[in-house]
């Protein structure tokens, strides 16, 4: 019997997994179908970096002295120095991916190759049943817990356009673009659609192997422009619990509302990436080189395929114009969306839903009846915020998940984090009156 078992195993469980490693009389499992770690092998692009510091890590926001943090995997690789003579706060996603594996391999409560089929409640034993297969021996399996942790991660998520569209043939998604490489190098014309950060790299990574390849590049967007990630000090701030807990408290509407207005926030692309970008499209212009177009307010409403070839069809939010395009590679980098695996089918009438179908999560992120059974991994992002997805808070939610699994404090967060005030304290001197009065 364990008290608690996590199935899934990305950055936001892998983090849970180390905080939860060292605590005496915690018995816990976590469970993944894979075969070891991979976080985002389609997209592990050279020379692509986090947009979170390094301290971002695994644990070091919740126990710096832990031997799970990225400094102590430097160390033992030997690489302490080369890092401290770099200067740079920034890992790149292979390095990332490498220090995530070094953590995986350390840990003894986690399983790889466990496909988690069904999960069911026995009465009897007041416990949840959490059955599969062993990917890699066939046998089947069946643990027992008070207690779960879901963390599964994202899917892939394509424009509305194609829905209905299964009998076409599956467009390249992002988060398949590395293996898809080659395939898109040799179109005599790439369509690139999504201006998030994944989609600013694809655009880089195929343009400096248009002249190579000889292949024009179209890179093609809804938003009204190709904006920055927002990374002042004091917005940064929204990635605190402060303002989680703030958020947690707004109307439905107030909350996406909110949302919609910090898309920049967590939603661009960093600066140095857009300096790349802008650089080497200059650079082009001193010679004869394939045509590159960026196009905004471009909102994808239909997508057809026909004798090899993608054919678009664009309204452009401003003018109303709708515009038809033609091209032989196609990217989607539209992001992701919350999945719910089918293994909740067993125990669907002991979580809260909400009017859309998704978990009604609260402010602990449980989102069973009583409140204390069964937690979510980064699937809040309409009830959280930002702050939800975000690397950095990851040791945050996890102490605070630790708190509700055991009961016990184990790593008790900073009393305070942000400055500001996003509802006016008691003692701010701001006495709070009813409207009209």
């Amino acid at each position: 019997m364990f008290d608690f078992i996590a199935v899934g195993l990305g950055p936001f469980n892998l983090s849970l997994a180390c905080m939860a490693e060292p605590l005496d009389k915690l018995n816990c499992l976590f469970l993944d179908k894979k075969a070891q770690f991979d976080w985002h092998p389609g997209m592990l692009l050279q020379d692509t970096t986090l947009q979170n510091p390094f301290m971002a890590d695994m644990v070091t926001l919740a126990d710096p002295t832990s031997r799970y943090t990225y400094l102590n995997y430097a160390k033992q690789q030997g690489r302490l120095y080369r890092y401290f003579i770099r200067e740079n706060w920034y890992l790149d996603r292979h390095e990332f991916n490498r220090y995530c594996q070094w953590v995986a391999s350390q840990l003894s409560n986690v399983r790889f190759a466990h496909d988690v089929q069904d999960i069911r409640y026995d009465e009897q034993l007041q416990a949840y049943q959490v059955a599969g297969v062993n990917n890699q021996t066939g046998e089947a399996f069946c643990f027992s817990a008070r207690k779960l942790v879901i963390g599964i991660g994202s899917t892939p998520r394509v424009p509305d356009a194609f829905n209905g569209k299964e009998h076409l043939p599956r467009p390249i998604h992002s988060t398949a673009y590395l293996n898809n490489k080659e395939q898109l190098q040799r179109c005599k014309n790439v369509t690139v659609i999504g201006s998030g950060q994944s989609g600013a790299e694809i655009f880089y990574d195929l343009l400096q192997g248009s002249e190579e390849h000889g292949y024009s590049l179209n890179w093609v967007t809804r938003s009204d422009r190709f904006f920055q990630m927002e990374t002042a000090k004091l917005t940064l701030e929204l990635l605190t619990p402060e303002y989680a807990e703030y958020f947690y408290g707004l109307s439905d509407q107030e909350k996406a509302s909110t949302l919609r207005s910090q898309q920049s926030v967590f939603n661009g692309i960093n600066q140095s990436l857009i300096s790349k970008i802008y650089d080497h499209l200059d650079s082009r212009t001193h010679h004869a080189a394939p045509p590159a177009h960026l196009l905004s307010n471009m909102a994808l409403n239909q997508v057809d395929y026909d004798d090899g070839q993608w054919s678009l069809r664009f309204n452009h939010q401003t003018l109303g114009t709708e515009f038809h395009h033609v091209t032989d590679g196609l990217v989607f980098a539209t992001g992701y969306g919350y999945r719910l695996p089918s293994f909740i089918d067993g125990i669907r009438s002991r979580i809260r839903w909400d009017q859309h179908g998704c978990y009604e999560a609260s402010r602990t992120w449980s989102v069973d009846h009583q409140d204390c059974e069964i937690y979510v991994q980064n699937a809040g992002l309409q009830s959280h915020g930002m702050a939800n997805p975000d690397l950095g808070l990851a040791c945050y939610r996890n102490g605070r998940l630790l708190h509700q699994l055991t009961g016990v404090d184990h790593y008790p967060s900073d009393p305070r984090i942000a400055f500001q005030e996003f509802s006016p304290g008691a003692d701010s001197g701001f006495v709070p009156r009813a409207v009209g009065l």
